[in-house]
């Protein structure tokens, strides 16, 4: 395959379905993985199959993310760009959050993302390239509620920054996007005055798009860039400057 290949995770819908058409408009072949089986059909006749593979799988089962790699390898040899996008919440004040919705959410947006971290990084150490995209969120630096989904994103913050340390001097680069309020099907479930109330504390009073972070993640991704790792990029419309709400 002459295409740089391209894996994205959660990628069938909202932030992750931006990025793997952004990276398919760009001459990528991409790999996108979801646990929405429906939503991988859907994607596949809207796209075409020439330039993208669906695969169903749950990351947060370590055999799921072995068994996924040793196909890549097998089919592909060779992998180019990793993004990590698969995410859930379940919010709540944390005197009302069960057990299992602390573990749900950790299992899938921290354990996921360090396996599928793990596996990849094998593969781009001995091919001596590679580029890691981790989808952080701003929530990291702390939301009211989500306790759960803040500790595991400021996980992958963590990650990004460690993987960066480890993976540099074999050509791979490590970096993470944070993305704020953005307009996606999760994002338009709010109540209006909820998320009216978000907007108006946005510095830009806009929501963002999902393209505004398949941009990044397409700068990150690119040859071009050789010298940035480590790094956490916000796309936010300023919010990480500013106090919340």
């Amino acid at each position: 395959m002459n295409k740089r290949i391209a894996l994205v995770t959660g990628a069938t819908k909202g932030i992750g379905k931006a990025i793997a058409k952004q990276l398919i408009d760009e001459n990528y072949f991409v790999i996108a993985v979801d646990v929405d089986e429906v939503s991988g059909e859907m994607m596949i006749e809207e796209i075409g199959d020439k330039n993208i593979e669906f695969i169903c799988a749950d990351i947060s089962i370590e055999i799921n993310v072995i068994n996924l790699f040793t196909h890549i390898k097998l089919r592909y040899n060779h992998l180019d760009v990793l993004v990590n996008n698969a995410g859930i919440i379940r919010d709540n004040m944390i005197w009302k959050m069960s057990v299992e919705d602390f573990d749900m959410v950790m299992n899938v947006n921290m354990k996921g993302t360090w396996l599928m971290c793990r596996e990849c990084s094998k593969m781009m150490k001995e091919q001596q390239s590679g580029r890691i995209i981790n989808i952080a969120s701003r929530a990291w630096l702390g939301n009211r509620g989500q306790s759960n989904y803040s500790s595991s994103k400021a996980g992958v913050v963590a990650l990004t920054r460690v993987l960066a340390l480890e993976l540099g001097k074999y050509n791979v680069l490590v970096n993470a996007v944070a993305p704020g309020l953005i307009d996606t099907p999760l994002s338009q479930k709010l109540e209006p005055e909820v998320r009216q109330k978000l907007i108006d504390a946005q510095p830009t009073k806009t929501m963002g798009k999902a393209e505004d972070i398949a941009n990044v993640v397409s700068f990150l991704a690119s040859e071009k860039t050789q010298f940035i790792t480590g790094q956490t990029i916000y796309v936010d419309g300023g919010k990480s400057i500013g106090a919340g709400l």
